[in-house]
């Protein structure tokens, strides 16, 4: 297995080749490194590598890393959260990915202790197997949070198909930016949406090209389950 800044230093060119394609600058782009499967020792191998962003998606395995890592990494809850396990990680994480509906915004409404960053998920591809608002109703639902001050929208997230057709990627993509450019041009004061979270570890090079400012790149970075 290579190590994590070999690694690192291949995604790294990779996603500067990607920003460059799309008149950007990799600086704008943040790596995220899912580190759901892999150990502690390998998580820390990642942020002795350089990386300071860090995706959980199991409560559990976040706690652990957190209590090992500390404020080393910046910390994203990339996965469903359910409402009655929201006191346990909403004040620890620096970015939640997967906010998607009113009752869990009640609940982190409820539990936080400060301003929480969010992205909306939403399900552009409409597979019944992903969470996430649908497209549709994504700019009202952003519009409702309005009402829950503890929420800011920094972005909108989702995930992709698992296919290797570019076409379909690239409408995925695209049609997440073209809602979040619909909901920065409101201009709600809760709701900046400034940011896109998309693409992972097969498919991050084209979420780049059509404008991702954070990818969640797993395997390809820290390798698969240890």
């Amino acid at each position: 297995m290579n190590t994590v800044k070999q690694n690192l230093e291949r995604i790294r060119e990779e996603i500067s080749s990607a920003a460059a394609q799309s008149g950007r600058k990799s600086e704008d782009i943040t790596l995220l490194a899912v580190t759901k499967y892999v150990t502690i020792e390998r998580t820390k191998e990642a942020v002795d590598a350089g990386i300071v962003d860090l995706g959980e998606n199991r409560i559990e395995g976040f706690l652990e890393k957190q209590a090992a890592i500390g404020e080393k990494a910046n910390w994203h809850f990339i996965g469903n959260l359910q409402s009655r396990k929201v006191k346990d990680v909403i004040n620890q994480v620096d970015y939640l990915h997967a906010l998607d509906r009113l009752s869990l915004a009640k609940e982190i409404q409820k539990r936080a202790a400060r301003k929480i960053k969010c992205f909306v998920q939403v399900n552009v591809s409409g597979e019944e197997t992903k969470s996430g608002v649908s497209p549709d109703e994504t700019l009202a639902f952003i519009r409702k949070l309005a009402a829950y001050p503890a929420i800011e929208v920094v972005g909108l997230m989702t995930m992709a198909p698992n296919t290797q057709d570019e076409d379909a990627l690239r409408g995925v993509f695209s049609g997440l930016r073209k809602l979040r450019d619909e909901a920065a041009a409101e201009n709600m004061a809760h709701a900046p949406c400034t940011m896109l979270s998309m693409g992972m570890s097969n498919d991050f090079k084209i979420a780049i090209e059509e404008g991702a400012t954070h990818v969640r790149v797993g395997s390809a970075l820290v390798g698969p389950y240890q």
